[in-house]
């Protein structure tokens, strides 16, 4: 495994026990050596599940499965089954065999109804899933089925992560206690729609699918939707979201609840950024003055995304040419003369030129930072967007380079 990421968090959050959700981790052997590769979630019945999953053309038969699953909108109990290792995508119909199979074994072995089973493979593409060592781990893994596991439930879901992931937050809402706990994984393949990411979030809230789907949806496009380390959309995105219901606080739209709820999806994002292949900066890209959001969306994108703008930031250079070039590829309306960057507070450029006040040194010394703030204004309008990016470096390429070996 790489070494920790500079920008990695001290340690592992102290998340919040949700009642109703019990966990337990594998080493199954799928693809590494003694380490845990199988995650295992059981929430009582009650459970709503909402989700959201990649809209990649090749996306796995595990997603599909998922995506089936979620628009039915049963009840009842549900258990979440992760394997990392192999993301059993591009695997045809022994792929969708594999499914099947690990589906019917966590029913068998949790009581839990198939069409409440949702399974998520992370890991190389194209191979096909050895799920018989998956299922031979069941029997165990529902007897070790535990309220405190999630944290070895975040590391068993890891690739080529540096760090586990985890975020939680407990709010008040009308003199009731209401628990959010949310686990993740994602370092390499990440860019909106969603990343190549896995997540799964876990509150007692008590909400109905009808009101908890668009929700998640919404904070999906602020959160996930809004980082991208290399601008490669993944097979296997997949974000769940589980309600037990076990408190009896009434949540609703724009209340404490989902302002949490926020905060956590935002929390989980920026570590998968944190955590990207190789970076030592965590950049925000910052856009307004668009003639509408849609155009500083594309304007965010194309900085973030781009591969000159990301080098020259681990390279600690502040060349904000790259930035202008990077703007003016976006697609979006640009108007030279109204153009504006800045780098954190420093002004670089305004009216279509190098700010008369800025110097190369003061520009060299703020990319020195870990974590960078890139602001444009566009001058055009009230249109804002904000993106969150690392820097591409050697490193990047090392571990990509070796992924299969």
């Amino acid at each position: 495994m790489a070494a920790r990421s500079p920008l990695a968090p001290a340690r592992f959050p102290d998340l919040p026990a949700v009642p109703g959700v019990r966990f337990a981790t594998a080493a199954a052997g799928v693809r590494y050596a003694g380490r845990t590769d199988v995650m295992l979630a059981l929430m009582e019945p009650g459970t709503t599940v909402a989700g959201v999953f990649t809209r990649s053309a090749t996306r796995s038969g595990a997603v599909r499965d998922c995506e089936a699953k979620i628009a039915a909108d049963m009840d009842g109990p549900a258990a979440f089954l992760v394997n990392s290792g192999n993301s059993n995508a591009f695997t045809g119909r022994a792929g969708d065999a594999s499914v099947a199979r690990i589906c019917d074994g966590v029913s068998r072995a949790t009581g839990t109804p198939r069409p409440r089973v949702f399974t998520s493979s992370t890991g190389v593409i194209g191979e096909r899933l050895p799920d018989d060592r998956i299922t031979a781990a069941l029997d165990a893994l529902a007897a070790d089925l535990s309220p405190g596991g999630i944290d070895a439930a975040a590391r068993a879901i890891m690739t080529t992560d540096t760090f586990p992931k985890g975020a939680g937050r407990t709010v008040t809402i009308d003199g009731r206690q209401v628990n959010i706990a949310g686990i993740a994984k994602g370092s390499g393949m990440i860019a909106p729609d969603m990343a190549t990411m896995l997540v799964y979030i876990f509150t007692d809230a008590a909400i109905a699918r009808p009101l908890l789907q668009p929700m998640l949806a919404e904070l999906t496009d602020r959160t996930f939707n809004c980082i991208t380390v290399d601008g490669d959309t993944s097979t296997s995105d997949t974000l769940l979201l589980a309600a037990t219901g076990r408190s009896s606080a009434v949540t609703a739209r724009g209340g404490a609840f989902e302002d949490a709820l926020h905060a956590v999806m935002l929390d989980l994002a920026h570590q998968v950024v944190r955590d990207g292949e190789g970076a030592t900066k965590f950049v925000e890209i910052r856009v307004t003055g668009a003639e509408t959001d849609r155009d500083a969306r594309k304007v965010a994108a194309s900085v973030a995304n781009s591969p000159l703008v990301k080098t020259a930031i681990a390279g600690e250079d502040p060349n904000w040419g790259r930035v202008v070039m990077a703007v003016g590829k976006s697609g979006a309306r640009a108007e030279r003369d109204s153009l504006a960057i800045r780098f954190g507070d420093i002004e670089v450029a305004r009216d279509g030129w190098v700010s008369p006040d800025y110097t190369e040194a003061a520009g060299a010394a703020y990319m020195k930072a870990q974590e960078l703030v890139i602001g444009v204004d566009l001058g055009l309008g009230t249109g804002a967007a904000t993106m969150w990016t690392c820097d591409l470096t050697h490193a990047y390429i090392q571990i990509n380079a070796d992924y299969r070996s």
